[in-house]
């Protein structure tokens, strides 16, 4: 691969820093771990990955404890593997997964079908298999949001309610005021109109923001914006990040319609 130039002071080139190795690992129990703390998914491991990531003392030792969340990792790997990555902790990865980069265009329809096949067939009824498993060749991509709005939201006994849907797909939310431990945040909920799943007007809702004084993102200012997951800041969001999430939410908001 060949790397991005920078130029010194003094004008000659120099090779742009790398994400760091292990930043893939740290932004994966941003996201992971509310539900993890929920009992969701996950291992037993909650309060040591809060305290290592809010330290930002992650290292590979964690990954035993990540390789624990079965519901993320298939997509992970699944990510990587198409696009020639042998870490399936990989940052580019973890953000293609929770947040949607290119890495997500670079798997092929035909390979999300094959996983989706692999991963469920036996655990949804015929007819809902047939659903599912046609987003692939419609254009889903393997992105945390699709499986909430068409694969977990049909994998359960119960089905998904729209508040849990919200809750569990990642969402974005502008900061009005932090509040210590939590956020004052403005987000556009889900909602149900004329039997179409949408993006709503924006509400104000607090947002956890640490557990015992820990989390993963300094003081905020309002009209900043951050990534929420289960009512908890994930991180902080640049305006490309926030571009991306938004386009693969409202895109498989438009997927998960066409078979409501």
């Amino acid at each position: 691969m060949t790397s991005l130039l920078l130029a010194r002071p003094d004008g000659t080139p120099q090779a742009a820093p790398s994400p760091a190795p292990l930043a893939g690992l740290l932004r994966f129990i941003h996201y992971g771990f509310m539900p993890n703390q929920l009992g969701y998914c996950g291992g037993d491991d909650n309060h040591e990955l809060l305290e290592r990531a809010a330290a930002s003392a992650v290292d590979r030792g964690v990954e035993p404890m990540l390789r624990k969340f079965t519901g993320a990792l298939p997509y992970l790997k699944l990510i990587a593997h198409a696009n020639g990555r042998a870490d399936p902790f990989d940052e580019r990865v973890v953000d293609a997964y929770w947040i949607g980069n290119e890495l997500l265009e670079g798997v092929e329809a035909r390979q999300l079908y094959d996983n989706l096949i692999d991963r469920l067939q036996g655990q949804l009824p015929p007819g809902v298999m047939k659903w599912v498993t046609s987003k692939a060749p419609a254009g889903a991509r393997p992105h945390h949001n699709f499986h909430v709005f068409d694969v977990h939201s049909r994998a359960g006994d119960q089905g998904m309610s729209l508040e849990t849907m919200d809750a569990c797909r990642i969402s974005w939310g502008k900061v009005v005021a932090d509040l210590s431990a939590e956020v004052l945040v403005e987000r556009r909920p889900i909602q149900l109109a004329e039997g179409k799943l949408e993006l709503g007007l924006p509400v104000m809702s607090t947002a956890r923001r640490q557990f015992d004084g820990l989390g993963f993102v300094h003081k905020l200012e309002p009209g900043e914006w951050v990534s929420l997951h289960w009512g908890w800041v994930c991180e902080q969001l640049t305006s490309d990040q926030l571009a991306r999430l938004r386009h693969y939410t409202v895109h498989h908001l438009e997927l998960a319609n066409q078979t409501l």
